[in-house]
């Protein structure tokens, strides 16, 4: 009789421990005392003096400032030539000299008179990944505009933000560049995405790239969720849709049909298919899913979002393991497992 209270008592403390562990991790972090604030530097405005100052010196200047990004910027952004030699200072005077250059630079200018609300956040985002991961050294930050190039840039030792692809959905730019930015994609042009995709630049190029040889559904179902599950820890405060690039609509959606969307995958044996061009549909960027709901009212990138709520109830499920122990665990099957996902339609 007391062996059986004993066991009680213990298996008590035990679950205690794990809704606590659970809550603590739910709860807020604070992060206020680790040593780490962001601050923007703006490439674009130092870029911009070229266009009135003595080339050769002033180049100079930048590239002692901005190291390899010069470079990066040069070559490889704008792609105007190589630094190796000065030929292309004539292809730099033509983009100075362009009706285009002036009119992007003017919009980019009244977008972003300053960064300090992106600072803010930046700075609150990588105290997070620092408190998890004490000794990664983060990038530091440059802000430039491209012509509508590349919309965030990562290299050694910076990320970079492409500000004139986060002016707001309603810019006058983006309609003419229809082809290459669809609605679905432009309407998340906005200043409100920059530090998530600055974040997830960091996870998926720098801290966590995609194992090659992760082919299967599942595989990149899992890895994928642990990226938005790393953005939950590390900007607690960004709403899911932003995170995921949905709308508002489409999470309400997903969340009211994500039996049906498990059962699809289940049904169409999809979990271990590594043939890319019949999973890319539930992976890749769209305005819907084919073939799944109706009226085209279905949220895209569905192999995405469903592998985030298999990570989510994993983690859920499992309140001892840390964010490092998850980021590094590569056995998707296992978190599939020991998740339990058996979601049922509607609601949470």
């Amino acid at each position: 009789m007391s062996y059986s209270y004993k066991t009680t008592i213990i298996y008590g403390s035990f679950l205690l421990c794990l809704i606590f562990t659970a809550c603590k991790r739910n709860k807020k972090i604070d992060v206020s005392n680790i040593p780490v604030d962001v601050k923007i530097a703006r490439f674009d405005n130092d870029f911009d003096q070229l266009r009135t100052k003595p080339l050769t010196p002033h180049i100079t200047l930048l590239q002692n400032k901005y190291g390899l990004f010069y470079q990066d910027f040069i070559e490889r952004i704008i792609k105007i030539g190589s630094t190796a030699d000065t030929n292309y200072y004539k292809n730099l005077r033509d983009v100075f000299a362009g009706k285009a250059y002036t009119d992007l630079k003017h919009d980019v200018d009244a977008a972003f008179p300053s960064l300090t609300k992106q600072n803010t956040e930046l700075t609150d985002a990588f105290r997070r990944i620092k408190y998890y991961y004490p000794q990664k050294h983060l990038p530091k930050v440059y802000a430039y505009f491209s012509g509508f190039q590349t919309q965030t840039s990562i290299g050694d030792g910076y990320v970079g933000i492409g500000l004139d692809l986060f002016l707001g959905a309603d810019s006058r730019f983006y309609p003419a560049l229809v082809e290459s930015f669809p609605h679905y994609i432009s309407r998340r042009f906005t200043p409100d995405n920059i530090t998530p995709r600055v974040v997830e630049v960091i996870a998926r190029e720098d801290m966590f790239p995609e194992d090659d040889k992760d082919n299967s559904l599942l595989s990149k179902m899992i890895y994928n969720g642990k990226i938005l599950y790393f953005m939950d820890q590390t900007m607690p405060d960004v709403p899911d849709s932003t995170k995921i690039g949905y709308t508002d609509k489409q999470v309400k959606w997903c969340k009211e049909f994500k039996g049906s969307i498990w059962g699809y995958f289940l049904e169409e044996n999809l979990l271990y298919e590594t043939d890319f061009q019949k999973i890319q549909k539930y992976l890749n960027e769209a305005p819907f899913t084919p073939g799944i709901g109706d009226n085209n009212e279905s949220a895209p990138k569905l192999a995405i979002w469903t592998g985030w709520q298999i990570v989510k109830q994993y983690m859920d499920k499992h309140p001892n393991i840390t964010l490092p122990q998850l980021m590094a665990d590569r056995d998707a099957q296992k978190i599939l497992n020991e998740s339990k996902y058996r979601p049922k339609n509607g609601g949470e």
